[in-house]
């Protein structure tokens, strides 16, 4: 490594020592093992899975699948979370910068469209280092910032010409829910700042040969039981704010959890019926852009084991 190489690396991981990564901007010292909201710590990143992903959108997964990598610990506290393991940092294993580096390289020799970095705010400038590093020994793919969508614009002009495509979240459009629901102050403000922040970066919609986009955004947005008017805001707001030039994907697939919740509505899943009228409203608007779930995306099954596959080199695996 030389000298600027050694600067560059030092400058990116001292935001660790007074974190202001995410919207809580706790400005703990992570280096010295001070652990904020999120609770990651140090600095190795914790991954619970890395492994190709066969169900995000058509144009993520293809048909060889998108090189997801699921990063543990979560700047989120979504009551209705999927992935509870890893966003309580119980699933996942502490690795190096290096061996990060290493995954994304196997993630391409297994023939994946994309590196696909789920959840990664909070990892933000290992990654940066770490993609570096594949690059430099023969990375080539698109990467994808799969993300809630809680983020500071600030930080993400630090993945300025590292990112591809862009895969937020738009969860809430009124600010009480996403108390409610998420535990996130001021969640629709701080996210339509940061989706102009990654319209600006990507530009129009690009796609290869295959029809895999290598460029772009694709907003995502869960419906959730009992708020389909929420919906509607949704879509209606990022439909005036960005048209047909970025894509939406409206998503179904809510799962209620295991044990119940206090809120009688997220104990029940999306009903076909409100999702067919969304789905109508979006087209009314003039929505060209977009992808829609079938029924039965709502189903355990959709939910990948976070056993640690592809985390460890391959001779510490099993």
């Amino acid at each position: 490594m030389d000298m600027s190489d050694q600067v560059k690396r030092d400058n990116l991981l001292s935001l660790l020592e007074n974190c202001r990564l995410c919207p809580r901007q706790c400005g703990v010292n992570r280096r010295a093992g001070e652990k904020g909201f999120c609770g990651a710590v140090g600095e190795k990143v914790r991954v619970a899975r890395a492994a190709l992903h066969f169900w995000e959108e058509p144009c993520i997964s293809g048909e060889r699948g998108s090189g997801t990598v699921f990063f543990s610990w979560c700047t989120m506290r979504c009551v209705f979370c999927q992935n509870r393991e890893i966003r309580s940092g119980e699933a996942g294993a502490d690795i190096t910068i290096e061996r990060l580096a290493d995954i994304f390289l196997e993630q391409q020799g297994r023939g994946a469209h994309n590196i696909n970095l789920v959840t990664p705010t909070h990892y933000l400038p290992q990654i940066i280092l770490a993609l570096e590093m594949a690059r430099e020994r023969g990375l080539t793919l698109p990467v994808v910032y799969n993300t809630s969508g809680y983020e500071r614009a600030e930080m993400l002009r630090l993945l300025e010409g590292v990112v591809d495509v862009w895969l937020p979240d738009f969860k809430y459009l009124t600010d009480a829910l996403a108390k409610e629901y998420s535990g996130a102050p001021g969640y629709s403000e701080t996210a339509l700042a940061a989706l102009d922040e990654m319209v600006r970066q990507a530009g129009e919609p690009q796609f290869d040969d295959d029809g895999m986009m290598t460029r772009g955004v694709i907003i995502r947005h869960l419906c959730l039981p009992g708020h389909l008017e929420e919906s509607r805001q949704v879509v209606k707001t990022l439909f005036e704010r960005y048209g047909n030039t970025v894509y939406y994907s409206l998503m179904n697939q809510y799962t209620p959890p295991s044990q119940k919740l206090r809120w009688p509505n997220l104990n029940e899943r999306f009903p076909d019926k409100d999702y067919d009228q969304l789905i109508d409203f979006a087209v009314d608007l003039g929505l060209e852009n977009g992808f829609v779930q079938e029924e039965g995306t709502a189903e355990e099954s959709f939910i990948p084991a976070f056993d640690l596959s592809g985390v460890l080199p391959e001779e510490n695996n099993g």
